[in-house]
């Protein structure tokens, strides 16, 4: 049976390099009121269900699937076999999923990209100090690792578990991501540089929760507020990673502010909830609509929205991000945030 598709040397250079590193990341921080973390305490270890799944022996697979079930008392009945591939619930489809050649290549690609997952933890640990800082009656979620052949990436269960799908990030040349699911402009950030990013933004998703409508300024805000998590849990990461733009891409946001917002006021667009029209303005997307220039990013409203809610929290500076993350109507943050895009 087929059931899953094979798919720099001197001492001089390095201090010039580091003082030229510092410099750009003091001028991308600019504006920014960072707090200090450091006294924070997050212990923080990635549990590695896809080294514990690959261990069973193939041989005698119940004992192995027990065992597993007892160290991933959630992860294991409730999400792996019961969400993300519930065909392993059947221990023959798990003999056959732990020696298939594919699998196991898939598996060798993820231990050779995030074998030693130490630096992953590290930018992990960061954000979480930041997280406790801003939100300090949340947990620190459990952090589990798995591999499920693409099915899924980072997602968070509550706020017991952030999961991360190695193969989801093994880099834009991987030759089996297959083209009819991930075109060129998602696999251009399908790598280890925007794993954290996509994870933190997961978490920041769960925090705000959805658009209370359907109105573009209704998605657009809530977006805006997701971003706004994100960037204050990734203070130090550049906005292109948090986008998954390319630095082109926020460039042209930032130099077409005010056209952009003009476009969104063409027509009552803020108040449209017809998908036609806001789709590639809020969801991934290559470029925006027909309507705008062939430069403009797909998801710009996402990005827009969260310039109203920056312009929001500065007029407001007494409100805290749990206050901001309880107003409701975008229609309010958007009048109070009395917005006007840089000329």
């Amino acid at each position: 049976m087929v059931f899953f598709k094979n798919r720099i040397s001197s001492l001089y250079f390095l201090v010039i390099l580091c003082l030229f590193a510092g410099l750009v990341a003091c001028t991308r921080d600019k504006g920014k009121n960072i707090p200090d973390v450091s006294h924070i305490n997050v212990d923080l270890n990635i549990k590695r269900f896809d080294q514990d799944l690959m261990s069973i022996d193939s041989n005698d697979i119940k004992p192995g699937m027990d065992q597993l079930m007892a160290e991933y008392p959630v992860f294991m009945p409730d999400i792996y076999l019961a969400k993300i591939l519930p065909v392993l619930a059947d221990t023959n489809v798990m003999r056959q999923f732990l020696t298939s050649p594919g699998i196991q290549s898939l598996y060798d690609t993820c231990q050779i990209v995030f074998g030693n997952a130490e630096d992953i933890e590290k930018e992990l640990e960061s954000a979480f100090r930041y997280y406790k800082h801003y939100f300090p009656d949340r947990k620190v979620p459990e952090i589990i690792s798995f591999f499920s052949e693409y099915t899924l990436g980072t997602f968070t269960y509550e706020q017991d578990i952030l999961g991360i799908g190695w193969d989801f990030y093994l880099g834009a040349d991987y030759p089996n991501y297959d083209p009819s699911f991930f075109p060129n402009y998602i696999k251009r950030s399908m790598n280890k540089e925007h794993l954290v990013a996509k994870a933190i933004e997961a978490v920041a998703t769960d925090i705000v929760g959805s658009s209370r409508g359907e109105r573009l300024i209704d998605i657009m805000i809530t977006n805006g507020k997701i971003l706004y998590v994100v960037d204050h849990l990734l203070p130090h990461t550049p906005d292109s990673i948090k986008l998954a733009y390319t630095d082109a891409q926020v460039e042209w946001c930032e130099n077409n502010e005010k056209e952009l917002w003009s476009y969104f006021l063409v027509d009552d667009l803020l108040y449209s909830s017809n998908s036609r029209d806001i789709r590639k303005l809020v969801s991934h997307s290559p470029f925006g609509t027909s309507q705008m220039p062939p430069e403009a990013p797909g998801r710009s409203a996402n990005w827009m929205g969260w310039q109203i809610v920056k312009s929001y929290m500065q007029r407001h500076p007494e409100t805290t991000i749990s206050e901001l993350l309880e107003i409701e109507e975008a229609q309010a943050i958007l009048d109070k945030a009395r917005y006007k895009p840089r000329q």
